[in-house]
Order: C-alpha cells, then structure tokens, then sequence
C-alpha cells in the first residue's frame, strides 16, 4: 500500500515511549492536575492547527471531516489518541493483528472485555475503508481525544497531486495566465451605468467579489499536462475550499469498502452506522474576539445579518462559499424578490383603487339603501329566518375593494409579470454561468446509489448469476413500488378532499348553530365567524399534512430505488410539490369554483346526507370569502412554517444537541477547559438535508401570487415582506445553523424553472375562470350592455334577485318564526337567474342565466388566448442569452484557440531550435581529425551524449 512517508508516523514502541510503561505512570497515581498547570503555562498545541483547521504539523489543510462512535472498553481507561492519517493504513495492512490497545490490556493481566461483534465489523470496515482512501491518494489523521465522549474524527486532506488528478478527472474549469477586457459599454449607456451604480453604492455588499470586473481570466478544464497555461504562483489558494471538499467527496463516494456481504461507498456507510457523519468544514468562527478574517465572517456580516436586508446579496461569494446549486437558489430568490416589487407598486394601486370608488360603486349602494326594502330568504332550515339585504352592507362595500375592473387589468399584468419573470431569470442564469466559468458545462451521470446497488446485487444474488454488471433493475422490478406510489398518492389526495368536506360539514352545521342565537349580533355575525373559523382550521390541517406529505414522498420514493441522486431528488420533488399543492389550494379551489355552485333553489335545496343544506355565498358573491381565505392561508403558512418552524425547530434541535453533550460530558477540568476544535463546534450543527424545502415553499408562495391574484391584490406585497425577511432568515441559517453543505456544480435550477413555468400558465387559465365565474364583473357587464335602460348600473342588483313565494316552501323547511321581522313575508328573493312564482314555467332558469354563462365562457376563452399570445410574444421577444454574454462567451473560444496556436508554434520553433543546434554540434564534431578526436575523447563524447540528454 502506498504511503507518504513524508509525513508517516513510526508506532509508539520504535520511538522509545512503551504503552504500558504509560498505563503504569497512571496505575501509580499520577498528578493530573500538575500537568493541567504545566499545559496551561506552555503554548497551546491546538493553535498550530488552528483548531482543527489544519492537521497537527499545521500545513496540511482539513479537507474533509468522518465522524464514527466508538465504545471504550469498561475494564479500565484506555488511552486516547491522535493518530497521523498513515496509521489507518497501516491497521489496514495488518488486521489480522490485536490493536496496541487490547494487547496492553492482556499483557497487564486484566480481564477481557466483552466481545461486541457489531462494533468490532463497523471498526473493520472503517479499517479497510480508510486503507481504500489513503491508496487513493488522500492523507488522513484520527482524534478520539476530544470533548464528545465516544466520537472520533478522522481528519482527510486531499494533497496536490490528488487535487490536480481529481481535478482533470472533474474537468474543473479553472482560471489561466491569459487575462481579457470585459467589452464595456460605450456613449449613453456608460454614463446611464455609471449614474446607476452611484445611486445603487449605498445597497452594494462591501465584498471584493461583487464589486464590478473590467478584465476576466480566461478560463479552460485543468490538465495536468498543460498545468504551464494555468497561474499556479499560489498553490495554497489555486484550488478553493469549496474545490477541495468537492474532489474529497468525490473520492468517498467512488471508494468503497469491498470485505463486506456487498460493496458499500460512504452512502452506504453512513446509512449503515459505519460512520455517523460526513461533511467539510467551516472556514473558521463568525463571531467573537480576535477571529481572524474569513469568508464565513464576510458572509455573515454582510449577508446572514437582519440589518443588510435593504442590500443586494453577495451572491458571488455565496457560490464561491457554498457552490454553485446554492448560489443559484439565492440568485433566483433575489431576482424573484426583486420582481415582486413592481408587482406589489401595481397591487397597492389596485386596492387603492377599489378603495377610492367604493362610495361610487352603484350596486353596493343599492344593497346598502334601507329604502329598497328587499327581503332574502332564509339561509338555512327552520332555524333561520328572513333578512333583509341591507344588513350585508358591509361585506358587499368590502368585495368592491378587490371586485371592480381594474383586477381583470391586474390579472393581464400579473400574467405578463410571470412570463417577463421567467425570462428575466435565464438571462440572470446566463450572466452567472459565464461569471462563474459554468458555459459548456454539462453534468455527467452520477454514481448510482447505493440502495439501487444493493437492490441489483440482491437481485444478481436470487437469480445466481455470477456477474453482478450485466443486471439491472427493470419496470417489473420496480412495478410493486410504482403501484404502491399511484395508490398511495390517489389515498393523500382522498385523504385532502376528505379533510375539506370535512371543514365544510363544520362550516353548515356551525352557522345552523349559531343562527339560534336569540341576538341580532350573534345572527349578523355568522358568516363572519364561520368564515373565519373554517379557515383557520383549514390552516391548521395544511400544515400538519405539510410535514406528513413530505414524509410520505420521500418514502414512496425510496422504494421506488431510483439510480442516481438526481433521478431520487426530480421523483421525490414530483411527488412533494403535487402532494402539497393539492393539501395547500384545495380549501381555496372549492371556495373559488364549487362554494354556491350546487345549492338549489328555495323550496328544492341541495342536501347533504338528507339533513345539511349546500352553504350559499353572500350577496355580494364569493370573492370576498376567497381573499379572507387566501390572505388567512397564505400569511399563516408564512408566518408559522415558513418563519417560525425555520427558526425554532433548529434551535430546539441544536439545544437537545447541546444537553445531551452535557449530559455525557465528563466532570475531568482539564478537558472542560480545552478550546473545542473546528470539527467538534460543526458536529453540533445541524446536518444539511438538501433545497428542497427552500424551494418548495416558496413555489408554493408563487402559486399563491399568480393563481388567485384577481381576488387578492395585495398577495405579491405579503410576499415581498416575507421574501426580504426569509433571504436573511435562510442566510443566517446556512452560515450559523447548519454544517457546510458540500458544493455541486450546477447550471441552473433545474426541475424547479419547469414547475415555475407550469404554474405561470396554469395562474392563466384560473384567473380567467375566478373573473368570469366567482367575481360579478361579466354580469355586471351583460347587465349593463343588454338590459340596462339607462346605460348605467342601477337595477343591476334587483336584476340578478330571482323571486319565491313562501308558501311553496317543503314541509317542515320554512321559518320557526316568520314574524321575525315585525311583519308577514309573501316573497322573499334569492341570488339565482329563474322564473319568477307567477310565470308559466315557475322557478326554472331564465334566458338570463344562459345569455351571462355565454359571456363567461366567451371571456375565458378571448382571456386565456390573449394572454397567452402575450406571454409567448414576450418570451419570444426577449432573448434568452444576453448579446454582451454571448459576445464574451465568442471572445473566450476565439482567445483560447490563440492560446492553443501560440503553444504549438512555440514547440515547433523549440523543436527547430534543438534540431539545428544538434545539426551544428553534429558538423564540429566530423570536422576534427581522427587523432584529434582520440586525444580529445571527451569532447568527443560530449557532442555524441548531446542528444540524449536533449
């Protein structure tokens, strides 16, 4: 096995230190205290690593960090240690031989510990995994000593060699001698850029990384045989932390531990209890005295901080910290957030607008004027009684604020502002991939999983086939998993759909309830406060299923056993995303589309189990019911998921964490006093699980913005306050909360820009169907074009009243009490389009009823396809890439192919050079004569040795 014997370790008995005389020192009652002193007055050994930050010696940099539990033996004290990385390789060579410790123990005649087998296979394995790595390359160094009783560290540091290796393996682009000019802009434009970012100085993060660039290195994928084109002055720093993590886990995932029933790579290991924990390490503390500077430090005054939420993000650094998937999740939350803005301007606008013409709005007047003395129908069997219209003033006033014509404009804006935003994305994604050396990159098939391998081995194994390569899992393999899938997922959604009906049973039974009230109050309050009660039930439930449906996704799409970890994250998102949207809108689509659809007429309602009646809207339709619940919605899944779940569930975590350290941490001072090493502090961080959940909500919150945006204009401001608050919140989450993910190389968002894109065009169709069908604006319009005297609104509420007369009432569903208010009610009238009591064809529907649903479905169809041309015409009209990045990407390919070319003449003009140097050397040395030559025979060699040395 191949050893770097530059920093190898000779084993403790070859440096004249024997382990027992050691165990007989502690035997004899050695002070330990005076040794706490004299540690204390000596140079801490710790500082020369920089506590954890670098190997012992204090050159080698931690790359990567193993965690395994470990149990020490109960027979007595054994002694810790902090072994250089080649031990493991050497344990590794000789298994078969008892380690130090467990010699010393029998040579002193104590008892044999009991034997825990399970331990001792999870030992082997690490053994000869740890073997696999260091002939791999890596260097690797053990600490059992440290503050958590029963955790080791293996510490892994990736040298040069590996690093170049791995890199050309990756094909990392990374950065040449050749420096260009970044073409700049010229006339006009220079100086409108210039004004611009002198406005903008005060909102820029002070990074060096975002500060703006006039020249750019040329970037190219490394080779080791052309390491010359690359600037390698500085080889500490050539290869970031963020590139050296990522070539380390790429080592661990490849190596595997082979002396087990089946290979196992560090996934497999991890998921076994092998090792507990992998991960990179933090640059170093964020906060406190004396901390040197460091990204980390950088990133969390200047982003994960509440005070800078006015500035723009560093998101230069954040790739350059985190990679580049995370990157461009927060590039993508910027420009999402800073999109909101002139989408919030135009809500403000809109309700502003509703709330400056209430007053002038003609059928809420008619509905609030006493004088017309229209007398309703009762909303519910024996127990409620007639109303009049006037005492639903309010809630008509109030649908005015969000029902009036300037939400249809608000709708078409909101459709284009989708579209616009898309776009806007791909070419910020663009400018990033060229910044980030990121143009041409194109992911290559990952390892499979290894589930998915012990799937295939289980299956190679069951049919006796000896090579395990040529099998493979098929859809009859998989076909128990994708039937498990299709009847778990139709049972989440039955399950939601259930839940709802669930809600709206309350919602009747409630009001039926509450009309008893013997009050005027408690009577005029009801819908009011069903109405609010339901949803915040409704919200309730969301949440919880919220968690639970994420569960379920992520086990229905384990036993699917996909290959790679891509194909596992695009199935489990599918899953998660049609989960919660179903569990998140379903409230809201029964109230838009169903609530008041299928109730009947007086004298022949709707029933629900013979004895519920179909709830009603109000008077003044069910638009105001749908913003009350998706405002109540959508702030509460803000506030309490989004907000406080992020914060509090990992601070709990962290202070369980933290009490069960306590709890076994040992009583020695010396140890209690010891300064904890940068692998310790980041264990007790919280493990990294993945965007998903970043992603998820706040697709979840884009939906809310397109989908419903006709009923609730002011849904794009909510989310902007909430996005500059959860940018921080996420931010101070990923530098201060959680262990430092390892960096992927990504080019976009990936499955999520194709989610996105289907909800803008979904956000269509249903705005065009909640103007037409839930809000009054097209019988609003048919009334006043086709049956309007005097071309204005007035009459327009008495036109969509129908008429009933009491007396065709069913037995036992007419008021307990007619006389309710104060005199004899013949007709009442209900919202519907049917045939007056005196007509031939009594209470069926109108000719009006068909003339407005003609007009509705003739606006939903013009609506979608216009809105949709215009979309698609600002998708075409605006390219994708930018010309000035296309330009760029052009001058790059045109400057590397010069590099190329001025290589290559350079190796020909060398090999000429060397060619007519060996010609001339060739013609001196046959112009001597032959005794010259013999009394001169070492010159003589010398012109014959020329070329082989060349």
């Amino acid at each position: 096995m191949k050893v770097n014997k530059k920093y190898s370790c000779l084993p403790a008995e070859e440096k004249g230190i024997h382990i027992i005389n050691i165990r007989a020192i502690e035997d004899i009652g050695y002070d330990q205290h005076e040794s706490t002193l004299l540690n204390s007055l000596s140079k801490d050994p710790d500082a020369d690593c920089k506590y954890g930050l670098y190997f012992r010696d204090g050159k080698r940099k931690v790359d990567y960090i193993l965690v395994y539990h470990y149990k020490k033996s109960s027979a007595g004290k054994t002694l810790t240690r902090r072994v250089p990385h080649n031990d493991s390789s050497t344990r590794s060579t000789k298994q078969d031989q008892p380690l130090p410790g467990k010699g010393v123990q029998l040579e002193m005649g104590e008892s044999e510990p009991h034997v825990d087998y399970h331990e001792d296979d999870k030992r082997f394995r690490r053994e000869e995994y740890e073997g696999n790595l260091v002939e791999a390359g890596l260097e690797l160094e053990h600490d059992e000593d440290t503050k958590i009783h029963g955790v080791g560290f293996v510490k892994i540091h990736a040298p040069w060699n590996v690093l170049c290796r791995e890199a050309e393996f990756l094909k990392l682009k990374m950065p040449t001698k050749k420096m260009y000019q970044i073409n700049q802009t010229h006339g006009l434009l220079k100086k409108i850029n210039s004004v611009i970012q002198k406005i903008t100085e005060p909102i820029q993060p002070k990074v060096a990384e975002h500060k703006p660039q006039t020249v750019k290195r040329l970037s190219y994928p490394f080779s080791r045989e052309k390491q010359h084109l690359f600037d390698l002055s500085d080889r500490d720093s050539f290869f970031d932390s963020k590139t050296r993590s990522t070539i380390v886990y790429e080592i661990l995932k490849r190596t595997t531990c082979t002396k087990a029933k089946y290979s196992m790579g560090i996934t497999s290991l991890l998921a076994n209890g092998v090792y507990s924990a992998a991960y990179p390490l933090h640059d170093g503390d964020y906060e406190g005295e004396n901390v040197e500077p460091n990204d980390r430090k950088l990133l969390c005054e200047e982003w994960a901080s509440y005070g800078v939420f006015y500035k723009y993000q560093p998101i230069d650094l954040v790739r350059k910290y985190f990679g580049e998937k995370i990157g461009l999740y927060f590039a993508w939350l910027g420009v999402y957030t800073q999109m909101l803005i002139p989408a919030s301007i135009v809500g403000i606008i809109v309700f502003l607008y509703g709330c400056a013409t209430v007053d002038e709005n003609i059928p809420s007047m008619e509905m609030c004027d006493q004088r017309n003395n229209i007398t309703m129908c009762p909303l519910c069997d024996r127990t409620c009684s007639y109303w009049k219209m006037s005492s639903a003033c309010a809630t008509a006033r109030a649908s005015h604020l969000f029902d009036n014509p300037a939400t249809v404009f608000f709708s078409v804006f909101m459709a284009l502002w989708a579209a616009t935003f898309m776009e806007h994305w791909k070419r910020k994604q663009m400018r990033l991939n060229y910044r980030w050396d990121l143009t041409g990159f194109e992911e290559e098939e990952d390892h499979p999983r290894a589930e998915y391998e012990a799937k295939v081995l289980e299956k190679s194994l069951r049919k006796e086939h000896k090579q395990k390569e040529t099998e493979k899992l098929t859809w009859k393999d998989r076909f128990p998993a994708y039937f498990t899938n299709f009847v778990g997922i139709i049972f989440m959604v039955g399950l939601t759909f259930a839940i709802v009906f669930g809600v709206i049973i309350y919602r009747i039974s409630t009001a039926a309830a509450l009309a008893i009230s013997s009050t005027p109050s408690g009577r005029s309050s009801v819908r009011v406060t069903v109405t609010a009660t339901a949803v915040i039930i409704n919200l309730v439930v969301i949440i919880i299923l919220d968690e639970v449906y994420g569960c379920i996704a992520r086990w229905l799409t384990q036993i699917e056993v996909p290959k790679t970890d891509k194909n596992f994250e695009e199935r489990l998102i599918f899953k998660a995303f049609l989960l919660k949207f179903v569990n998140a809108y379903t409230p809201i689509f029964y109230v838009a589309f169903f609530k008041g659809r299928f109730v009947g007429r007086p004298g022949d309602y709707v029933y629900i189990f013979h004895s519920f009646r179909m709830e009603e809207c109000a008077p003044g339709g069910c638009l105001m019911e749908l913003c009350i619940q998706l405002s109540i919605i959508m702030l509460g899944k803000q506030l309490i998921q989004n907000n406080l779940f992020e914060i509090g569930i990992p601070k709990m975590k962290k202070f369980i964490r933290y009490m069960k350290l306590k709890r076994r941490r040992s009583l020695d001072h010396e140890e209690h006093m010891k300064k904890k090493q940068r692998y310790e502090v980041d264990y007790n961080l919280e493990p990294f699980a993945g965007l998903t959940p970043e992603y998820m909500e706040m697709i979840i919150q884009f939906g809310f913005v397109t989908l419903f945006v006709a009923s609730f204009p002011l849904a794009p401001l909510f989310a902007l306050l909430n996005n500059i608050i959860e940018i921080r919140l996420d931010a101070k989450k990923f530098v201060t909360e959680l262990r430092r993910p390892v960096a992927v190389r990504a080019k976009d968002i990936g499955i999520w820009y194709n989610i996105l894109r289907g909800i803008g065009k979904l956000a269509v169709i249903i705005n065009a169907f909640v103007i037409s069908f839930t809000s009054d604006f097209i019988p609003r319009l048919v009334y006043l074009y086709m049956y309007s005297e005097n071309g204005t609104m007035h009459g327009f509420v008495n036109h969509t009243l129908s008429s009933f007369n009491v007396s065709d009432f069913q037995a036992g569903t007419a008021p307990n009490d007619p006389m309710d208010l104060g005199y004899e009610v013949q007709i009442c009238r209900y919202k519907d389009y049917r045939e007056p009591p005196w007509s031939e064809n009594k209470y069926d529907i109108s000719k009006d009823f068909w003339a407005v649903l003609a007009a509705r479905l003739a606006f939903v169809i013009v609506f979608q396809n216009l809105v949709m041309f215009m979309s698609d015409f600002v998708d075409w009209i605006i390219p994708d890439i930018p010309k000035d990045i296309s330009q760029q990407i052009h001058k790059e390919k045109v400057l590397m192919v010069e590099v190329f070319m001025r290589e290559e003449q350079g190796k020909l003009q060398m090999l000429e050079t060397w060619k007519d140097k060996d010609r001339k050397k060739g013609e001196n040395c046959n112009n001597h004569s032959p005794r010259l030559s013999r009394s001169h025979s070492g010159s003589l060699s010398s012109c014959h040795s020329y070329p082989l040395d060349v």
